[in-house]
């Protein structure tokens, strides 16, 4: 038996940046996994990481990642995304730069 779908958001990184990013409903990028669209059904986002991959000049990597849905919208679920939330582990660059 298979087991079920659970939620997930497209994620991938930003081509000339290198910047974590999100799918969003409206076909959007953003460095926020709260904006991003959580999916909840198999062939959706099956045809949702399709769109995502078409973008070559934009992204790189996109894949479907597993979230759990809390009160400011989607949350990782697995310590590999929620360390993506953070930024490059590098201080002088990304996010973690602006809590230095």
């Amino acid at each position: 038996m298979s087991r079920a779908f659970t939620p997930k958001v497209i994620t991938a990184n930003a081509l000339l940046e290198g910047d974590v990013i999100y799918l969003t409903a409206n076909d959007q990028w953003s460095r926020e996994l709260s904006q991003a669209e959580v999916i909840e059904d198999e062939a959706h986002g099956d045809l949702r990481l399709l769109f995502a991959q078409s973008q070559p000049d934009e992204i790189v990597g996109a894949y479907l990642a597993d979230v759990k849905i809390g009160e400011n919208g989607p949350e990782p679920v697995h310590f590999r995304e929620e360390f993506r939330t953070r930024g490059p582990s590098n201080y002088k660059h990304g996010k973690q730069a602006e809590t230095v």
